[in-house]
């Protein structure tokens, strides 16, 4: 599981439009948000890498937490 910050995600709209980018990656699995903390944690084994760039392809910038 990769955990992700992603500080812009502020409403519902965001999470949708992330768990559509997430969704398309070969390899990441379900995602669980939490919008207090504004984090993301994926199933699967995605590369970091590959889950930062499509999150900053469409506008949200993320880090990994772990």
């Amino acid at each position: 599981m990769t955990t992700l910050s992603i500080p812009d995600m502020s409403c519902g709209h965001c999470r949708a439009s992330i768990e559509t980018a997430l969704a398309a990656i070969p390899g990441a699995g379900p995602v669980r948000f939490d919008a207090e903390a504004r984090t993301a944690s994926v199933e699967g084994d995605a590369a970091p890498e590959t889950l930062i760039a499509a999150l900053d392809g469409i506008g949200f910038p993320a880090t990994v937490l772990r």
